[in-house]
């Protein structure tokens, strides 16, 4: 989950790591950034937390992270020479590396929610990212 307020702007990111009866929530700030950088982060941070190889679900509310996972976006960026379809250069490369590595290390699942509705763990990112913001401003 990710939060900006403007874009670019100050921004935050949350995220629920969850086993069994235990649950940890991570968050963090930044004072000039943007809703892809901080979407990608709040992935990043959860997946850097895993002290060994998980099987891992991660739902997310962005349809960027999710769809570069599950379309193959990021395998063909990565065969591209981390160019886009349109052969721009991918933005936020460095994340993605990082972002994808990570995903290496572990059997990863990315199931898309739908952001701003019921969905609790999502809420609750959500006031994590904000409550983070105030703490950068």
């Amino acid at each position: 989950m990710e939060l900006v307020r403007g874009n670019p702007g100050p921004g935050g990111w949350g995220t629920i790591l969850m086993w069994k009866d235990n649950k940890k929530e991570l968050s963090g700030g930044v004072k000039e950034t943007t809703n892809n950088i901080m979407e990608i982060t709040a992935v990043i941070e959860g997946l850097k937390t895993l002290k060994f190889e998980c099987e891992v679900e991660i739902y997310s509310d962005s349809a960027y992270v999710v769809n570069a996972f599950n379309n193959h976006w990021i395998e063909n960026w990565k065969k591209n020479n981390w160019k886009t379809a349109s052969k721009e250069p991918v933005k936020n490369k460095e994340l993605w590396e990082e972002l994808y590595a990570l995903t290496k290390k572990h059997k990863v699942t990315f199931i898309k929610v739908k952001g701003h509705s019921d969905n609790e763990y999502n809420n609750r990112c959500d006031e994590l990212a904000r409550n983070a913001i105030k703490n950068v401003l």
